[in-house]
């Protein structure tokens, strides 16, 4: 795999002033046996383990019917800090996510990548920025997040770029439209996990989802192109839903072709 430019960070400061005594008061962690520690499951924040070092977490927003819908979103704990894929969709979260990292890491989030512009993973860019966290989006979706008045980054990324942070590498990756026009993907190099955010689909789901900014024609060739780049992935992270199989990809592409003929397109 080729990657046009890299960003290497050998040693990241980022200073903590929450205490842990409010750190504990704002959220109360149970060990889960199994993949999963956070709160109970119908906790706002429920945190899974999913490789050594690598968590997905998901939170809820409401996608505009008035209803309650699963936001993913993932997390590498590093020798130099935490890395945040996507930030929460509930903006009630976006504190007690960093305080359970910390609580159960003792590390922080030092950097904070965001997939594409829609709310469920840029709704927390800001604020995290105000506390020392080096936010990126690419300038595709800087763009889109100005003129939809979504949050913006403190950083762009202009072309796909390899980070090595502490003991890993991970790749963002743009396939082309999908989704949405900016959408990315994350690779993460020792444990071949790939990470969609929306641009792939859960095979709990035979819905396409929100189209509002979707070109499913274009999706169809940015998901084959996913797909040939990235062969052998260990795992698959959808944006919403589950992720235990790792056939998301071959899925994302049935349930494009299923909308194309049931379009007629």
């Amino acid at each position: 795999m080729c990657f046009r430019y890299t960003i290497s960070i050998p040693g990241i400061m980022v200073s903590d002033k929450q205490s842990l005594r409010k750190a504990l008061a704002i959220v109360t962690l149970v060990f889960m046996a199994g993949s999963v520690w956070g709160q109970k499951p119908s906790s706002k924040l429920v945190i899974s383990s999913l490789a050594k070092d690598t968590y997905v977490y998901t939170t809820w927003g409401d996608p505009g019917n008035g209803s309650l819908f699963p936001a993913n979103g993932l997390y590498l704990v590093t020798s130099k800090g935490v890395v945040l894929f996507d930030t929460p969709w509930d903006t009630t979260q976006f504190q007690p996510l960093l305080d359970s990292i910390r609580l159960r890491h003792h590390k922080n989030v030092v950097i904070c990548i965001a997939t594409h512009f829609h709310a469920d993973r840029t709704a927390g860019l800001a604020y995290y920025g105000r506390k020392g966290i080096k936010t990126y989006i690419t300038r595709l979706t800087d763009e889109l997040c100005k003129e939809k008045q979504e949050p913006r980054a403190a950083h762009l990324l202009y072309q796909d770029t390899g980070f090595h942070i502490g003991q890993y590498t991970f790749h963002t990756y743009y396939p082309g439209k999908g989704h949405s026009p900016d959408n990315i993907v994350i690779w993460i190099d020792q444990n071949k996990t790939l990470y969609g955010g929306c641009f792939i689909k859960s095979t709990e789901t035979n819905s396409i989802g929100n189209l509002s900014d979707a070109n499913v024609g274009e999706w169809v060739k940015s998901v084959k192109k996913t797909q040939a780049k990235f062969a052998s992935p260990a795992f698959i992270i959808p944006g919403h839903q589950g992720w235990a199989n790792k056939n998301a990809l071959s899925h994302t592409l049935e349930i494009l072709a299923n909308y194309q003929r049931t379009q007629g397109l």
